[in-house]
């Protein structure tokens, strides 16, 4: 069995977005190359296309070319328990995608693509985040703390589209946990709780690398694979 790290990015590589280029530093730096990483765009995402991953990650870069291509990998991801980390959009279509599956929120929709949305569950942020860097404090017992090994941690972000807080007590108290928070008290990065790895962010902790959350990410997927070689032995 091939035992490279395979990872899948989800998105349409784009080479005038920096975060896309971090993204393969941070991974590399992570796994000291040990990670392959493919790019599959939102229009070609399918079972079998996504089946052979170790990991995905859903990648900044709003407006994917299908909204329906990234829910579905991000639904695979959480329902065959595959390690995922969503940043940026990534960390809005995480959110959706648990809204319409999992809550029965069907019409939860980003604003961005449909400005008309009944229920606009990622809205525009009352203050842009284009090139800001804040802290965020992450909640006890979480991935995201035990990742960073500390309470809080100063991040970076490049987006201007967030959760909508009308909506924020919907999303709260089932398996999605509200894990990191900001000054501003927003929410700026969520887990599922009974999942190996499943974590979304609103910053880009791609952008600092090598990067402790990048790193236990890389560690679940290492995991996933060495049981996967165990299983064929």
């Amino acid at each position: 069995m091939h035992s490279a790290i395979r990872m899948g990015l989800i998105g349409e590589f784009n080479e005038q977005n920096k975060a896309h280029h971090a993204i393969s530093a941070a991974l590399h730096a992570a796994s000291d190359g040990k990670v392959e990483t493919t790019w599959v765009s939102t229009e070609s995402v399918s079972r079998n296309a996504l089946a052979e991953f170790d990991g995905l990650w859903c990648v900044p870069g709003m407006p994917y070319r299908s909204a329906d291509g990234a829910l579905s990998a991000i639904s695979y991801a959480r329902t065959h328990r595959i390690p995922f980390l969503g940043t940026s959009a990534g960390f809005q279509y995480a959110l959706i995608e648990y809204a319409r599956n999992v809550l029965g929120f069907v019409d939860a929709d980003h604003q961005k693509s449909n400005p008309t949305a009944s229920m606009p569950l990622i809205s525009p942020l009352g203050c842009a985040l284009l090139g800001v860097k804040a802290r965020v404090r992450f909640a006890d017992g979480s991935l995201i703390r035990s990742a960073y090994r500390s309470p809080e941690s100063t991040e970076e972000y490049h987006c201007s589209f967030g959760l909508n807080d009308r909506y924020r007590r919907l999303m709260e108290g089932g398996h999605m946990i509200m894990t990191a928070i900001d000054d501003q008290n927003g929410v700026r990065a969520v887990e599922l709780d009974g999942h190996p790895f499943f974590v979304a962010t609103l910053f880009q902790p791609e952008m600092q690398s090598p990067n402790a959350l990048v790193s236990a990410f890389v560690r679940a997927c290492e995991r996933r694979r060495s049981s996967l070689v165990r299983a064929a032995s």
